[in-house]
């Protein structure tokens, strides 16, 4: 696969930015590592491996992004109204920064974003709040509820940034021009909030894809089977 290594300052987040990205043409996904996971940590488990066909023949172009999670959600060391502001940060740059840099390099208006564990987290909560940035959405394994990291506290900047509370009054047309796929397993701990945000989406008749792989698990060989048959919906 073609490997590029980027660097850049974020205005969003006045600080460096590191990221990876596969393939110099196709579709543009952003890709999130899992928790306070690096820009490379995909590549390291053999994400991008298993669909380098996709990348190799052009079909899409991937981007690997850093997280900022142990300065926002993971930071106990910062009052949750803090945390959630940071998290807040890096919201606007992937609106403002990355998405449309995706978008104007490939020539591709709506973007896919994926990720697996709490990188679903972050595709999904991205793609609920700007769907019209989004054409895809791609959760594997995700956690969507982000309450756990607030200590009991709640205010605006959580509730727009938790998609089980927001997302059943969000009314954003594109929300059902969407393609979602929640991917899951059986013996995952993390299937009841993808059937809990599942029936969210049913009761709004959003179109959506609750995949519960049997006897898969929490883990990268389960997500590592699944990222490849998912880049294959995108049209």
């Amino acid at each position: 696969m073609i490997e590029e290594y980027k660097r850049w300052y974020s205005r969003c987040l006045s600080r460096n930015l590191d990221m990876l990205i596969f393939g110099d043409r196709g579709y543009p996904v952003i890709l999130f590592p899992t928790s306070m996971g690096r820009y490379y940590q995909n590549k390291d488990f053999g994400l991008l491996d298993s669909v380098a066909w996709f990348v190799d023949q052009g079909l899409v172009k991937i981007y690997c992004i850093d997280s900022i999670d142990e300065q926002s959600w993971y930071n106990k060391g910062i009052h949750p109204s803090d945390r959630a502001r940071t998290h807040e940060a890096y919201d606007r740059m992937l609106n403002e920064e990355l998405a449309p840099w995706a978008s104007y390099e490939t020539g591709v208006h709506r973007i896919a974003v994926a990720g697996c564990s709490f990188g679903g987290y972050h595709a999904a909560n991205f793609a609920f709040k700007h769907p019209e940035k989004v054409a895809h959405m791609f959760s594997m394994g995700g956690a969507f509820n982000i309450k756990q990291f607030t200590d009991g506290f709640y205010s605006d900047e959580i509730f727009y940034n938790n998609p089980p509370d927001y997302l059943p009054g969000a009314g954003n047309a594109e929300l059902w021009k969407m393609n979602i796929i929640l991917g899951t397993g059986e013996n995952d701990f993390c299937k009841g909030e993808n059937i809990a945000l599942s029936n969210i989406l049913r009761q709004k008749d959003i179109n959506h894809w609750l995949d519960i792989r049997p006897s898969a698990e929490h883990d990268w060989p389960a997500w590592r089977e699944i990222f490849p048959h998912y880049l294959s919906t995108i049209k």
